[in-house]
């Protein structure tokens, strides 16, 4: 298969959106590191519409990352290149990149007095793992969990790659090819919700994840089976790209209206379908969405495939350090989102241009091939 110039923009994009996604955290009235005085409800809604289906999309693409990877590496340089793009991030951002996060928390809280050397390194490890302790991944989360699924799924990839002509692949092609059988892929994803989300709320700690974590294997797992089946997939992205966004907007309608019933499990499996229809056709209507009209080589695309990387480990940590820099000033929402969010987009592509990809040592601390 050629490569697929959309699903790199695609790629890009979803991680673009995480500086808006965490830039409105800020901002938003839910739990988070640091807060604004002020936090605006109006914000819910499209916050609450990018977080249903964000992070699937960016699993379902990094499972089809995997399937394109290992069609060019063998198994063992596949196992060697995860672990210097995935695990060498990981433990340089947790006690590098992370660390002044959990600082400003700290402080804003009152839980700490002092400068940052004065916390650095010498508290990072005391109390064990935050949220009582001060080591985290934090927003790298997503690093562990691609790397398990990498390294824990390769066997079954590895043999439905080699497979492609199995029963079970020209039954998934067949499914695939569909704009209506397609939604098909939703009923694991119900099942999840319905009978293993309720009683295990999300942690992002790996460990104890019982829902998150094989609820995006599955997302993962999802990525091989389309990008093996791509001609089959485009055929149902070329004919249901109207649909799907019609589909999506009477699901995210629904699934806002569902919210207001009381609690218990008629809502709860209610909710399930309507919650997963809805990531399911705006997760489908993106992909449609970029076949139709970002599947183009260009130079653009090249430079920020290898850039997202570096903005991914580093956005986060530079939106609390912004945030808490204009916290207690009169600057109304739109003139601090403004600042922050366009603020962390030149210091992140600064230290990518001119120190990141520029030196040995920090490109393999970032990731950056």
């Amino acid at each position: 298969m050629e490569r697929r110039y959309d699903i790199d923009w695609l790629r890009i994009l979803a991680f673009a959106l995480l500086i808006f996604y965490h830039t409105g955290m800020f901002f938003v009235p839910w739990g988070w590191h640091i807060k604004n005085p002020i936090v605006y409800e109006w914000l819910e809604g499209s916050m609450l519409f990018m977080n249903r289906w964000r992070m699937p999309l960016l699993f379902i693409i990094s499972g089809m990352g995997v399937a394109f990877s290992l069609r060019k590496r063998t198994t063992g340089n596949f196992v060697f290149e995860r672990l210097k793009i995935l695990l060498t991030p990981l433990v340089f951002g947790m006690l590098v990149v992370v660390p002044p996060q959990i600082y400003v928390e700290r402080i804003v809280q009152e839980e700490f007095s002092g400068t940052y050397l004065d916390f650095w390194p010498s508290k990072l490890f005391i109390n064990g793992a935050y949220p009582e302790g001060n080591f985290s991944w934090h927003h790298l989360w997503f690093l562990p969990y691609i790397l398990i699924f990498s390294l824990v799924l390769l066997p079954v990839f590895v043999w439905f790659i080699k497979r492609q002509e199995s029963g079970f692949m020209k039954f998934i092609r067949r499914l695939v090819s569909s704009p209506i059988k397609i939604y098909f892929f939703v009923l694991p994803l119900v099942f999840m919700e319905v009978f293993v989300d309720p009683f295990f709320p999300v942690t992002h700690a790996l460990i104890d994840d019982w829902y998150y974590l094989p609820y995006n294997a599955i997302l993962f797992f999802y990525g091989l089976l389309l990008i093996q089946s791509y001609p089959s997939f485009l055929n149902a992205l070329q004919k249901g790209l109207w649909g799907f966004l019609i589909c999506g907007i009477i699901c995210y309608a629904l699934f806002l209206y569902i919210r207001t019933y009381e609690d218990g499990w008629p809502r709860h499996i209610i909710e399930a379908f309507v919650n997963q229809g809805n990531v399911w056709s705006w997760l489908l209507f993106w992909f449609a969405l970029a076949a139709k009209f970002l599947n183009i080589k260009s130079k653009a695309v090249a430079y920020w495939n290898r850039a997202v990387y570096p903005f991914y480990i580093l956005h986060q940590t530079v939106i609390i350090l912004l945030a808490w820099l204009v916290m207690d000033t009169d600057w109304g929402f739109w003139a601090k989102f403004s600042f922050i969010s366009a603020t962390c987009f030149l210091i992140c592509w600064s230290l990518y241009e001119f120190i990141i990809k520029r030196f040995k040592l920090t490109r393999l601390f970032f990731g950056v091939r």
